[in-house]
C-alpha cells in the first residue's frame, strides 16, 4: 500500500511516498527556514504564504521522484494537528482537494505520531510497545507507544518545549536560527561545567520544565553586561546543552526503568542533538534496553513520517471526510 504524506505544520512544506509504512519511495522538503532566520524565528504569516507557494510543486516532485502518479497512490495522509494553524490549514485543504479529485481516502495524522513513525523508516524491525521521548520546537513528551495508534503520556513539559528553549537561548547568545544546531555547534569547543545552571523541579515524576533554564542563561548574559565582562559563548552553550540534554535523558531513562521498557526511542527535532543521543544510549545500555534513534534527516519535519503513520492510521480505520479541519492543539493520545 502506497501512502502520500503531506506535512505543513511549521516552516517546512513536505511531501513523501512510503510503502507499507516502512519503505521510503520519495521524500521532498521545501523550507522557508533561511527567510525565517532573518527574524530570529518562525513568522507564522510568512510560513503560511510559503506553504501556499510551495505545496503543489512539492507534491508533484514527490510523485515524480518515486516514479509514481496519483493513480498509484492508495491514500492521502496529511498532518491536521497540532501546529501553526495557518500553516496546518494549507496542507489540510490541499490534501482534501487532492483526495477528492483523485477519489482517494483522506487520512488525518497527528504531528507527534508522525515523528514517532519516522523511526519505522529508519528501523523497519521496530515494533510497539516501546518508550519514546518526542522533543521538538513545540513539544516535549515521554510517551508509551502501546501500539501503532494508541499512546499513553507518562510525562511532558509544564511550560516551554526543549526545541523552543534551544531557539531562545541561541538568540540570547547571539547565535543564528534555528537554535538547536547553532547551540550544539558552539558547544563543541565549550566547557559544559563552566556555568552552573539550575535543574528545574516540577510536579510529576516524569515532567520537565525549561522556562527557568532559559531565564538562567539570560541572567548570566545580563549580569556579564552589567559588570562589563564578556560571556564565553561556547562555554555557556555547552553548559546549557549539558543541562537540558541531561534533564531529558534522565527523565526518559527513569520512566524506562520504572516501566521495564526494553525499547527506548528518541524522535523529533531535538533528537538530532548529539549529546542527548549519547546520554540516552549510554543510560539505556545500563538498563539493558535497546535504543532506536531516527536518522538525522528524519528528526525534523518531513512528509515521510506522515506517510508512514498514515499507513497505520488507515489500517486502524481512521479515515476523514471533507469536513476535516486543522487544529492548533491536540493531545497525541486522542481517540
Amino acid at each position: 500500500m502506497i501512502v502520500l504524506g503531506i506535512e505543513s505544520t511549521c516552516d517546512e512544506t513536505a511531501a513523501a511516498l512510503v510503502e507499507d509504512g516502512r519503505h521510503l519511495l520519495s521524500n521532498v522538503i521545501s523550507t522557508s527556514v533561511k527567510e525565517q532566520a532573518l527574524y530570529g524565528g518562525v513568522v507564522p504569516e510568512i510560513a503560511s504564504r510559503r506553504h501556499c507557494e510551495f505545496i503543489s510543486a512539492t507534491v508533484k516532485k514527490a510523485l515524480l521522484d518515486a516514479g509514481k502518479t496519483i493513480d498509484d497512490v492508495d491514500a492521502v495522509a496529511v498532518t491536521f494537528a497540532p501546529g501553526l494553524i495557518g500553516a496546518v490549514l494549507v496542507g489540510v485543504n490541499f490534501a482534501k482537494g487532492l483526495a477528492y479529485s483523485a477519489n482517494k481516502p483522506l487520512v488525518p495524522v497527528h504531528h507527534l505520531r508522525g515523528h514517532i513513525a519516522a523511526l519505522y523508516i529508519t528501523h523497519p524491525e521496530l515494533k510497539p510497545p516501546f518508550l519514546c521521548l518526542v522533543a521538538s520546537g513545540g513539544h516535549s513528551h515521554i510517551v508509551e507507544v502501546q501500539d501503532y495508534t494508541h499512546y499513553h503520556i507518562l510525562g511532558h513539559t509544564v511550560d516551554d518545549a526543549a526545541g523552543e528553549a534551544f531557539d531562545k537561548v541561541a538568540r540570547t547568545l547571539g547565535l543564528p536560527y534555528p537554535g538547536g544546531p547553532s547551540v550544539a555547534n558552539a558547544a563543541k569547543t565549550g566547557d559544559p561545567k563552566a556555568y552552573r545552571l539550575p535543574v528545574p523541579h516540577v510536579e510529576g515524576k516524569y515532567n520537565v520544565s525549561f522556562s527557568g533554564l532559559k531565564t538562567a542563561v539570560l541572567n548570566e548574559v545580563n549580569q556579564a553586561q552589567m559588570k562589563g565582562t564578556d560571556i564565553n559563548v561556547p562555554d555557556l552553550a555547552a553548559s546549557f546543552q549539558e543541562r537540558i540534554a541531561g534533564i531529558l535523558a534522565e527523565k526518559l531513562l527513569l520512566a524506562a526503568a520504572d516501566n521495564g521498557a526494553k525499547q527506548v526511542c528518541l524522535a523529533g527535532g531535538v533528537a538530532a542533538n548529539g549529546r542527548l543521543r549519547q546520554l540516552v544510549n549510554d543510560g539505556a545500555q545500563k538498563l539493558g534496553a535497546k535504543v532506536y534513534l531516527p536518522e538525522l534527516k528524519y528528526c525534523g519535519d518531513n512528509g515521510a513520517m506522515i506517510a508512514a503513520q498514515g499507513y497505520y492510521e488507515f489500517k486502524d480505520g481512521n479515515i476523514a471526510d471533507l469536513t476535516l479541519n486543522g487544529l492548533p492543539t491536540l493531545s497525541i493520545d486522542y481517540r
